[in-house]
C-alpha cells in the first residue's frame, strides 16, 4: 500500500545535508551551512493534538497531567501541554518516536492544520519583539509558559521553553495557510542577528540541554 506523503506548510530555500520519511512527512534533519544560530526550525510535522472538555482534569495525555491553570505548561520527555482555557488544552508531541493516538472523542488531531516553529538561540526575544507585542519577562511567568495572541498579525499560541541567553527556545503555532508569509517575516525580522534555518536535530539538541 503506497504511503500517503504529508507535506509542511513551508519550505526553506536552502539544501538538505540530512532527511528521513517518518509518517508520510519528509523530515528535514539538518540544513547546509546552519551556522551557530539562531536559528529557525519547522517542526510542522510534530503530533498536535486539542483536548477539550469541561473536567480535564480527567485526561492524562502520555501519562502526563495537563496543568490546572490557563498558560500553563507542562514539558517532559518531548511532550508538550499547553492549558489554554477552562476547557481547553492543545498536546504536541515533539518526540522524533510516533505518538501514541489518543482514543478518547474528546481529542481533535492538528498536526496536518498547523504550522509549528521554533525560533531557538541568542537574540530570539529581540527578534520576537520586532513581530509580536507580547510579554515574554512578566516576572509571573515561570517556563515553559503559553502566550496567545498575535504574531505578525495572525493568531498563535506562543510558548516560552526557555529564557536563557544561549539556550532561549520559543514554539509557536498557528493555521497553516500563514505559513509561508509568517516564515518569510520572521527571517526578515532576523537578519541583523544572522537568523537561519535549521534541521529537526537542532531542537533536538536544544531539548536535551533543557531536559
Amino acid at each position: 500500500m503506497t504511503q500517503l506523503l504529508r507535506r509542511s506548510p513551508v519550505s526553506f530555500k536552502i539544501a538538505p545535508v540530512r532527511r528521513e520519511l517518518r509518517d508520510g512527512w519528509n523530515v528535514i534533519l539538518e540544513y547546509e551551512g546552519e551556522g551557530k544560530g539562531p536559528y529557525l526550525v519547522d517542526l510542522s510535522h510534530s503530533g498536535k493534538w486539542d483536548v477539550q472538555d469541561t473536567n480535564l482534569s480527567q485526561f492524562r495525555p502520555w501519562s502526563l497531567t495537563i496543568p490546572q491553570t490557563p498558560g500553563q505548561c507542562v514539558f517532559q520527555s518531548g511532550i508538550l501541554i499547553n492549558r489554554m482555557n477552562r476547557t481547553q488544552a492543545a498536546c504536541w508531541h515533539l518526540c522524533r518516536t510516533s505518538p501514541q493516538v489518543p482514543e478518547e472523542s474528546a481529542y481533535t488531531e492538528t498536526t496536518d492544520a498547523t504550522l509549528l516553529l521554533a525560533v531557538l538561540g541568542k537574540e530570539v526575544f529581540s527578534i520576537l519583539e520586532k513581530i509580536s507585542a507580547l510579554d515574554f519577562f512578566s516576572p509571573e511567568r515561570k517556563t515553559p509558559f503559553l502566550l496567545q495572541g498575535p504574531v505578525l498579525h495572525v493568531p498563535c499560541q506562543v510558548v516560552c521553553l526557555a529564557k536563557d541567553d544561549e539556550s532561549a527556545a520559543v514554539l509557536f503555532t498557528c493555521s497553516r495557510g500563514y505559513g509561508e508569509s509568517v516564515v518569510k517575516g520572521i527571517l526578515s525580522a532576523g537578519a541583523e542577528w544572522g537568523l537561519r534555518p535549521a534541521g529537526e536535530s537542532v531542537f533536538a539538541n536544544f531539548q536535551s540541554i533543557l531536559s
